[in-house]
């Protein structure tokens, strides 16, 4: 059984067991060093990328607002992209969980008798499992992207939706490939261990016989897949191997093509701080006539996964905007301290704490839910405005309350429910309504403070129950009114 750096094993990884990783996460310092180097350095990246305020909020009221306006036309939009695919040549699938798009990626295996799959950057795959359950066929699935290859050599997972390995720092990422790789001269330079890595990948793109990828944004007016990368391995993927896969999630639907630009630039400047990504792909079709390259086959699996109940709630709806830049992990003061393996989830942090209910349920998540200062910071950065801290009181709510009449449950609702807890808040609630009784209260305490463990008593000397009003709040406010008016 393999072990991350926090020293939990990476298969023990979940957010039932959320308290107990963030504890192991932040026992370890050098994990704490790595991830606050990271994230200083992305924090000031993408502040110097948006040092026009105006420009900035000019970009992000234009991205907000596409992504709400394709939202609003969803189910259209899903079955336009498949129209213009198919007239394209593209063959969709559609899955509802993780099960059913294993099931379509491993027919479309089968039938090409594939024994090897080189994968691009896919959050998708990895929400499904993919490579766990292509190995339970004989089928090996490599990862090409360096941070996905790094960790998947490490028997780790990743950490960060855009940086997978940001967890790891150069020695780390040495001892690694000293571990895994044969012939490997230990080095930190980091030049000399990505060339490492990618001629050690050269060949796999050659040999594997299909590609799969991810999608950042289906154009469903074109039928086009646009893939945003930086390392080359995603167009690797996508036009060597004769069967490209592509995955990806059925809220990333645009309606129009004109529609990517302005997300492009909010995506990369919020998650690198780039003004442009080194390589920015798009698909349309498998390989016509005359053409040099390109696969034989290309398929697009469109995964619901629990997307679908975030749609049919008006103010859920606002997570499916997300463009997986990840701005607001490198902002979070809680994820900045203990990581992305901490959450035991496949999106971490804020994104994650809002989108893991629909794909998990409730009765798994709802310690992530409270594992937030609410500080606002990630809902500040976020580049298409995603109300992500009231999204989290709501899910808090949901967490511990049955659904209000007319408006969608939330998978797992009332996890978090307490009778004693309902108890108490009642008894409060009953309480501070009657001023009377909450002074009464608040006297009693402090005659009892005694009772107090002495660790407390600093606490408490200074701290006394104001005195009783002689009137009621209500009754002061109308003898103020009948005053005025005489």
């Amino acid at each position: 059984m393999s072990q991350s750096n926090n020293g939990v094993h990476i298969q023990e990884l979940a957010p039932e067991h959320f308290h107990d990783q963030a504890k192991a996460a932040l026992a370890d310092p050098q994990l704490r060093q790595n991830f606050r180097g990271a994230m200083d350095y992305l924090q000031d990246k993408r502040k110097t990328a948006f040092s026009n305020p105006v420009e900035e909020k000019h970009i992000r009221d234009l991205s907000e607002a596409i992504r709400q306006r394709c939202l609003s036309k969803l189910p259209d939009l899903l079955e336009q992209l498949e129209t213009n695919c198919m007239n394209n040549g593209i063959q969709v699938h559609w899955a509802q969980n993780a099960e059913e798009a294993n099931s379509i990626i491993a027919t479309i295996s089968q039938n090409h008798n594939a024994k090897s799959i080189v994968k691009g950057k896919s959050m998708v795959s990895e929400e499904i499992e993919l490579n766990h359950e292509m190995a339970k066929l004989g089928i090996e699935c490599l990862e090409s992207d360096m941070g996905e290859y790094i960790v998947q050599l490490d028997g780790d997972k990743p950490s960060h939706i855009i940086m997978p390995a940001i967890h790891k720092n150069k020695q780390e990422v040495s001892d690694t490939f000293e571990k895994n790789l044969d012939n490997f001269t230990p080095t930190v330079d980091v030049d000399e261990l990505i060339q490492t890595g990618r001629s050690r990948l050269r060949q796999k793109f050659h040999d594997a016989d299909i590609g799969l990828s991810g999608v950042n944004f289906a154009v469903a007016e074109t039928g086009t897949l646009c893939l945003v990368e930086n390392e080359g391995n995603g167009r690797m993927c996508t036009t060597v191997p004769n069967v490209h896969i592509a995955i990806t999630g059925i809220e990333k639907v645009v309606e129009f093509l004109t529609d990517v630009p302005p997300l492009y630039s909010a995506l990369t400047r919020s998650a690198t701080g780039q003004a442009i990504t080194t390589y920015f792909n798009m698909i349309s079709s498998p390989r016509r006539d005359g053409e040099l390259d390109g696969p034989e086959e290309v398929h697009l699996v469109l995964l619901d996964n629990g997307r679908s109940q975030a749609f049919r709630d008006e103010e859920m709806r606002k997570t499916l905007q997300c463009i997986r830049c990840g701005a607001c992990m490198n902002h979070c003061p809680v994820y900045t301290r203990i990581g992305g393996h901490a959450y035991g989830t496949v999106y971490p942090g804020p994104i994650g704490k809002i989108i893991s209910p629909h794909m998990m349920g409730l009765e798994k998540t709802k310690d992530l839910v409270t594992a937030s200062s609410l500080c606002g910071a990630c809902g500040e950065v976020c580049p298409v405005r995603i109300p992500i801290p009231e999204m989290l009181q709501r899910l808090r709510n949901e967490a511990k309350n049955p659904p209000k009449p007319g408006i969608p449950a939330i998978k797992g609702q009332e996890a978090a429910a307490s009778k004693a807890e309902s108890l108490a808040m009642k008894g409060f609630a009953f309480a501070a309504s009657h001023p009377s009784i909450y002074h009464m209260g608040t006297w009693s305490a402090t005659k009892m403070k005694a009772l107090m463990p002495s660790n407390l008593g600093p606490w408490t000397q200074c701290r006394t129950a104001p005195k009783p009003a002689s009137k009621t709040l209500h009754q002061l406010i109308k003898d103020r009114k009948q005053g005025e008016k005489s």
